[in-house]
């Protein structure tokens, strides 16, 4: 289970991708990481998100991939806070969007791939 919280709103969702705690195939982990997501949380650029994890997932290490682009290193915290405006941007061209898919993605702890990968879909509201 994944959540994000924004001010008082919650939302939860299961993984999109899950293999029984193997690791999943990079044919598989590419398809997951296309797939729409089924949550929308909208966000300001002035809120707090805050993202929280299942502690078994935090013992592995979790990411964030954002757009197929990554966003993180690995986080071996059940939770991270980030700004509304900073998961709009990307660090490599500086250029900022209205909406993005925030994956989150379980390592597989020994940098041998993925075990799983939680979708939200992130709308960046005026």
């Amino acid at each position: 289970m994944a959540t994000v919280t924004v001010g008082k709103g919650s939302v939860n969702t299961e993984a999109a991708c899950y293999n029984n705690g193997k690791p999943l195939t990079s044919d598989i982990l590419q398809s997951c990481l296309a797939k729409a997501p089924t949550h929308t949380v909208k966000v300001r650029q002035t809120d707090t998100v805050h993202l929280g994890v299942d502690p078994a997932i935090a013992k592995n290490g979790w990411l964030i991939v954002g757009d197929s682009t990554q966003k993180t290193n690995i986080i071996k915290d059940t939770y991270r806070s980030f700004s509304g405006q900073s998961l709009f941007v990307d660090q490599s061209t500086g250029q900022s969007s209205s909406s993005i898919v925030m994956n989150v993605v379980e390592s597989a702890g020994d940098n041998s791939g993925a075990l799983g990968v939680w979708k939200f879909k992130m709308e960046l509201q005026s």
